[in-house]
């Protein structure tokens, strides 16, 4: 069942998920062409669709389906922004990559790539913010650790480097954008967390904090 949220809240918070969603998308699209690394689930997300020869942004959405209907034996509960964050930031790569191509210039891929954290990090900062529902990824890794005692950095770390190795036996693209990602990520949501997080209503439903979610949207 998803997470119920009053009209209210839905028109005050709707207006940042979905700009959210779309710089997500876009900032994974500006990776994919700089073709210099991805986020671990990205390179993945690559290497399926290498071996499928399906677009990378309509493997994104299959596989966060997935993830989802994994969900359901751990008793996660998604919200109106977990199921818009399977269908959008897939379908906004797709979209993005039709118009983008690999640069020859390597100072404009390098540009490429370190956009690709800058955006999807204020995507997620809005994203998060609005307080409708986890990544499906986040879901998975939080219902993981509470239904098998393991902390939430060990269940993190597993999945992390499982789809990261399997992405790159698929032939995946794994490089210094795959660092830059890992290590810049958390600070730019951060960031963006403070400043674009939905206040608390009224009616008292709470947005979540810097300190209280996690530093990705997926």
């Amino acid at each position: 069942m998803i997470a119920n949220h009053t009209p209210r809240e839905l028109r005050r918070r709707l207006p940042r998920l979905l700009p959210g969603l779309v710089l997500c998308g876009v900032g994974i699209a500006s990776m994919v062409a700089a073709d210099l690394g991805l986020s671990p689930w990205d390179v993945f997300h690559q290497g399926v669709a290498r071996r499928t020869g399906l677009p990378i942004g309509t493997v994104t959405i299959l596989v966060g389906l997935g993830v989802l209907a994994a969900w359901l034996p751990l008793r996660e509960r998604p919200g109106v922004g977990t199921v818009c964050n399977v269908l959008v930031i897939g379908l906004v790569v797709d979209l993005t990559l039709l118009a983008l191509e690999t640069p020859e210039h390597l100072g404009l891929r390098v540009a490429m790539m370190a956009a690709g954290p800058l955006l999807f990090g204020v995507g997620s900062g809005l994203y998060i913010g609005a307080g409708l529902g986890p990544g499906p990824r986040d879901g998975l890794m939080t219902g993981l650790a509470r239904r098998t005692g393991w902390s939430v950095g060990a269940i993190r770390t597993a999945l992390e480097v499982g789809v990261l190795s399997g992405g790159w036996l698929l032939g995946g693209t794994v490089g210094v954008g795959t660092v830059l990602f890992a290590l810049g990520i958390g600070p730019v949501v951060h960031l963006a967390l403070r400043r674009l997080t939905v206040a608390d209503a009224p009616d008292g439903v709470a947005a979540p904090t810097a300190g209280a979610v996690s530093d990705r949207a997926r």
